[in-house]
């Protein structure tokens, strides 16, 4: 089994090392690196991990997670000052691409990530992109870190990332808002607004389920839509008044926004 080290010991970096652990890896074998010595007792103390707060510790693990904020990165790099031939850098630093990877590090195996938020509860949703000097058996161990803590698509091209940023990255946000909404209308028809939050969490709780069991979603949709219905009646509105076309420019318009950020 690969020995991994967190440059970064935060909440996302927390997640994963939970669910490596939950997962069968060996606690011995994780190491965080990071300047906050109550976030190094915690985790230890959790997880029964080794910590560190000197950067070049993490440099003689096979697998180093850059899980700092991507502003720090070039900093980081400068500390390592070590031969990173045959160690897999595994980043989930938003924004940051390849190629800067690849001139702070050096031409090694790099696997960039993106994850989201639900990976806090062990449901993250993560696109993953490999560099030429990455093996299928480096790409795999990225794969299963992140399996650790949810579900990984690899994709073909980095840029697609940005794609994986439109839809899962930001989409819990989405999701949120559809929440807000459907509570602020249930109210509104006259419910008391405890019960609209708790009908609405209810009812998005048990349609993710469902979709999630496999059944195509147009499929699960036709079935509760019976013609001239109720349900009928509230998809009618939807689509008239433009919902698909929302969702389409706005995930577009974060597509977007990701690239741009790529580039500055």
């Amino acid at each position: 089994m690969d020995t991994i080290a967190f440059i970064g010991g935060g909440n996302m970096a927390a997640a994963i090392i939970g669910g490596l652990v939950a997962s069968g890896w060996e606690p011995t074998r994780i190491t965080v690196v990071d300047p906050n010595a109550d976030q190094r007792d915690r985790l230890a103390r959790e997880h029964g991990i080794h910590t560190a707060s000197d950067v070049a510790d993490a440099t003689t693990a096979d697998i180093i997670v850059l899980a700092v904020k991507p502003q720090v990165i070039a900093a980081v790099a400068k500390q390592m000052n070590a031969d990173l031939s045959g160690k897999l850098i595994l980043s989930i630093a938003a924004g940051v691409t390849i190629a800067t990877l690849e001139t702070l590090f050096g031409p090694v195996a790099i696997a960039r990530t993106m994850p989201n938020t639900p990976a806090l509860l062990g449901l993250g949703a993560t696109g993953l992109y490999v560099n030429d000097h990455t093996t299928e058996a480096q790409r795999l161990a990225a794969q299963a870190i992140i399996e650790a803590f949810g579900i990984c698509v690899t994709v073909a091209r980095e840029d697609l990332l940005d794609a994986v940023t439109a839809v899962s990255g930001s989409g819990p946000a989405y999701y949120f808002l559809m929440i807000e909404e459907m509570i602020r209308a249930g109210t509104a028809l006259g419910l008391p607004p405890e019960d609209a939050m708790a009908l609405t969490l209810q009812t998005a709780l048990g349609a993710a389920t469902m979709a999630a069991q496999g059944d195509a979603p147009e499929e699960l949709r036709a079935r509760v839509t019976s013609p001239n219905g109720t349900t009928h009646a509230a998809i009618v509105a939807m689509q008239e008044n433009g919902f698909g076309d929302v969702v389409a420019k706005a995930m577009t318009a974060c597509r977007d926004r990701a690239e741009e950020l790529g580039r500055l």
